[in-house]
């Protein structure tokens, strides 16, 4: 069998850019992304302490960071905010869009003050983000990945969070036009989409994540905001170059019990064949 030509895509900078990496599955990314070698640079909103501890620990990791306060519901502030960054460290290869809120209000009793935050928040400040991105990297000339941390609620409905699954099913249709746009230019663009992940435990709580049960994920309970970090990491790696247009689901099986399911089962009596 012949070999293949060697893939003549251009290599893109080891930099990146992560938006709300003070916590969570923004700080697992970041420090994930530095630990394969990226420099990093990332954006902050709630834990100031948080944040510079993220960045304290990219430096441990002998990797250059940079940081800087953003809140994605002032518009006009996002773009700027990615291509500081950018410049800081000297251009742009990965660029994950991570910040998100939830809304737990049924339609009839959500406000269009709350409607508007949600969406502002997860959708358009994530257009305005991703879109400078994209325009970074297409003017680099290197190509590059795209990664947008989305929800299995971007799948699948659940009761009470009408806000949150509309802002997440549209930005991974956003993700999925993108991945065609950008194809040319080298760049993929892929969805993670995390089920429950522990990242805001009681301070009570003392066991690990793995060991709280929870009957109605199939894998037995919530996952941790490294495991989501992995697969960023992976879909911003050389190795995931023929991967786009995707959307990764980081759940221990969730989705394919939906989403009422798989949050409200008291028991693991539906593992065994329901008799006849």
């Amino acid at each position: 069998m012949v070999e293949p030509p060697p893939d003549p895509a251009p290599s893109y900078p080891r930099i990146a850019v992560v938006t709300g990496a003070d916590r969570g599955i923004g700080k697992a990314t970041a420090l994930a992304l530095a630990r394969d070698g990226f420099d990093v640079g990332f954006t902050w909103h709630d834990d100031e302490a948080g944040a510079a501890d993220t960045a304290r620990r990219i430096g441990e990791l002998g990797r250059a960071g940079a940081a800087t306060w953003l809140d994605t519901t002032e518009l006009p502030s996002c773009a700027p905010a990615i291509a500081s960054l950018a410049t800081q460290l000297g251009g742009l290869g990965a660029f994950v869009n991570n910040v998100g809120v939830g809304l737990n209000t049924s339609v009839l009793d959500t406000t269009l003050q709350d409607w508007t935050r949600i969406l502002d928040t997860n959708l358009n400040g994530a257009f305005l983000c991703l879109q400078e991105a994209a325009r970074l990297m297409v003017a680099g000339g290197a190509g590059g990945r795209i990664m947008a941390v989305t929800s299995v609620h971007a799948h699948q409905p659940k009761y009470g969070y009408g806000a949150y699954c509309a802002s997440k099913a549209a930005l991974d249709g956003l993700v999925k036009v993108l991945a065609l746009e950008l194809a040319e230019h080298h760049i993929t663009v892929n969805a993670v989409a995390p089920g429950e992940i522990a990242t805001h435990l009681p301070r009570d709580e003392t066991r690990h994540a793995h060991d709280i049960p929870r009957p109605g994920i199939p894998l037995g309970h919530a996952g941790l905001a490294t495991e989501v970090a992995d697969v960023i990491a992976f879909l911003a790696s050389p190795a995931a170059g023929y991967v786009t247009g995707a959307s990764w689901e980081v759940d221990g099986g969730m989705s394919q019990m939906g989403a009422q399911a798989s949050s409200l089962l008291p028991d693991d009596g539906w593992r065994s064949a329901a008799p006849g």
